[in-house]
């Protein structure tokens, strides 16, 4: 946790934002990452994020059961979500969400927006070619060598 917290420290100090996290393995860290967002132009580069990515990276795997990753801060929906698709063994934070929201940083509407309905979220999601885009669900059910995930 100490070397995550030390990438939100040093992060702020170099412009970015104040959020870092470590990715470990055994006892080793594996990957990790500090806020690029603004200096990236990449909404997604979050610290859990690209220290998972990284992870991946070094381990040759989407799958980073086993491991644990150590964050600065509760991680947003985004990052909770990669957390789960990449299986990671527990999450370390320490900030809370409510202490992020104080400084600017409030992920609750996204949380209100996952609640609605399609057809009343603040962005508009239509469904549109649903029948052509099952050929694709269609093909990966029928596929005899894929990699399960």
């Amino acid at each position: 946790m100490a070397r995550a917290i030390q990438l939100s420290v040093d992060n702020v100090r170099m412009g970015g934002g104040p959020f870092g996290a470590v990715v470990v393995k055994d006892g080793s860290i594996i990957g990790e990452g500090a806020n690029q967002v603004s200096t990236l132009n990449d909404p997604t580069a979050h610290a859990e994020m690209l220290a998972i990515r990284r992870a991946c990276l070094k381990l040759g795997a989407f799958d980073l059961e086993g491991c644990e990753i150590y964050s600065s801060c509760e991680p947003c929906p985004m990052c909770l979500g990669a957390i789960y698709w990449a299986r990671l063994s527990c999450v370390y934070f320490a900030n809370t969400a409510a202490d992020a929201a104080a400084i600017g940083f409030d992920d609750v509407f996204i949380y209100r927006e996952l609640e609605q309905p399609f057809e009343r979220r603040k962005i508009p999601m239509v469904q549109i070619m649903r029948d052509q885009a099952a050929e694709g669900f269609r093909a990966w059910k029928d596929k005899p060598d894929k990699v399960s995930y």
